[in-house]
């Protein structure tokens, strides 16, 4: 006899309740459970496909036990590690790091007609007058690397860096450009270049997330798709960690919960996790168990990793912290060096201040007081300590700014033609310049770098192939650099 709508309701709010003591009663919490919705979000997660098991060849076994323990390479790697410092907003390569005193002769002269052909701009109308660079640039370094005056401390780094001054892009807006740099497409669900480092190598860390999300400024236009999973399992997604409070939500246990009780409510689910595993097999069960285990380290190492009371006053002085509680890039830049020294895979700094439609002179110099010291003191703390050698490190944002004027005379529009990103470390080549914009800084002519082809070349200092790191969704392959990209090799050191 089939049961009435009223009592199947009966049984429902039974269940209910019967889930509900569970959760109370073991001790597990709320903040527990999100902890590990934070970390792995596993509920909705997909196995990797067979295809997967050529990205690292001693896949199997590892996914069983450990999800994520670290995995061969396709190759020898130069770098290891990648911390990626995401300038979000598109810094002006005009300001920073394309000097073009031709476009200082040209100050207020319209554009060449041939120079516009096809051209169209995010805002602006393309015959807008051109507008020369607001600051003054000198070579620096035995390498003469010419660089800007608001970017003293980077510019002293002109030797262990790479200069890439002839990137170029295919969106024109902040939100696509910002993932196409981040996941190799304009359109949201496609996985980012830190989950696809982490799936294909895995991470070194078992006490804190594979790759970790560090924020300062405004949030990004392309939100959280630029450090998500798309179709990836979601264990291999961006875990951001918060300024002030728990590093992660929810991270602490709620009032009356202590560590003896947590612990035995984890022995418990681990037992059930484990009964289901040994009768399902199921690979997601296995990532389940290794969920809740580094929620549970979690709770000890992230509050040791995010207090800074113990690092020394000259490194906060370096990079430039005055209270090491304040939430700032500067911050973020020290906690990235405490990420990778505890084995973190994949470390990305978001910054998003560098939209200057308008007011170019006051901000630019502004945010670059902001990035520039904290910036050069990662790369020379990592350096000191004998990390960059096998940390990749990146700075850079989603695109440039037009040579013509945006906002009366002190503004510039979305630019995606021709501008910079820098790369130290992780066997790129230092002291080395890349490519070049025409005289106006508006194409780029000489060794043209599409986002593409640059992260196919991470990828290969990874010791990854950017053909091979693959994952079958919706019935067929997909790649960080989809059907495109070449490895750059004029930067490979």
């Amino acid at each position: 006899m089939s049961k009435t709508g009223s009592e199947s309701h009966i049984d429902q709010l039974a269940t209910l309740r019967r889930r509900r003591y569970f959760m109370q009663e073991c001790g597990l919490g709320l903040a527990s459970v999100a902890a590990t919705l934070m970390l792995e979000r596993d509920a909705k997660a997909k196995e990797p496909s067979p295809n997967a098991s050529e990205v690292p060849p001693n896949n199997q076994s590892a996914s069983q036990a450990r999800p994520l323990a670290p995995r061969a390479p396709h190759f020898p790697a130069k770098a290891k590690q990648v911390i990626y410092m995401f300038q979000a907003g598109a810094p002006s390569h005009l300001e920073l790091f394309d000097y073009k005193p031709e476009l200082t002769k040209r100050d207020g002269q319209l554009p060449p007609p041939e120079l516009l052909s096809g051209y169209r701009a995010a805002f602006i109308k393309p015959n807008s007058a051109l507008l020369g660079p607001k600051y003054k640039f000198k070579r620096h370094g035995q390498c003469g690397m010419q660089l800007s005056e608001v970017l003293p401390h980077i510019a002293s780094l002109a030797d262990d860096i790479c200069l890439i001054r002839s990137m170029q892009t295919d969106a024109v807006n902040h939100a696509p450009a910002q993932m196409m740099t981040n996941t190799g497409s304009q359109q949201f669900g496609r996985p980012s270049f830190g989950a696809w480092t982490l799936y294909g190598l895995g991470s070194q860390s078992e006490d804190l997330p594979g790759f970790v999300v560090l924020t300062s400024a405004k949030g990004t236009s392309g939100g959280a798709s630029n450090y998500g999973c798309g179709f990836l399992p979601t264990m291999y997604g961006g875990i951001p960690f918060r300024n002030a409070g728990d590093a992660v939500l929810y991270l602490s246990n709620p009032q009356g919960i202590d560590q003896p009780t947590q612990r035995a409510s984890l022995d418990a689910l681990h037992q059930l996790n484990s009964l289901a595993l040994t009768d399902s097999g199921d690979p997601q069960t296995a990532s389940r168990i290794a969920s809740y285990e580094m929620a549970y380290r979690l709770q000890t190492s992230a509050p040791e990793l995010m207090e800074l009371s113990n690092e020394p006053a000259s490194i906060l002085e370096m990079y430039g912290i005055k209270d090491p509680k304040e939430s700032s890039f500067a911050r973020n830049c020290l906690l990235a060096r405490r990420l990778i020294e505890r084995g973190v895979r994949f470390v990305q700094l978001f910054h998003e201040a560098w939209d200057q439609h308008g007011n170019l002179t006051a901000d630019v110099k502004k945010n670059a007081g902001d990035t520039d010291r904290a910036s050069a003191a990662l790369v020379r703390d990592l350096k000191q300590r004998g990390l960059l050698s096998d940390t990749l490190v990146i700075w850079g944002g989603e695109f440039g700014r037009t040579p013509m004027v945006q906002g009366g005379n002190d503004g510039r529009d979305h630019h995606n033609r021709g501008y910079s990103v820098w790369l130290a470390g992780g066997g790129v080549k230092a002291g080395h310049v890349h490519g070049a914009t025409d005289d106006l800084g508006f194409n780029a002519v000489v060794d043209p770098v599409h986002v593409h082809d640059l992260n196919a070349t991470l990828l290969h200092l990874l010791g990854l192939d950017h053909l091979r790191l693959t994952f079958r969704s919706q019935g067929r392959d997909y790649r960080l650099t989809d059907v495109h990209g070449n490895v750059v090799q004029g930067i490979l050191g």
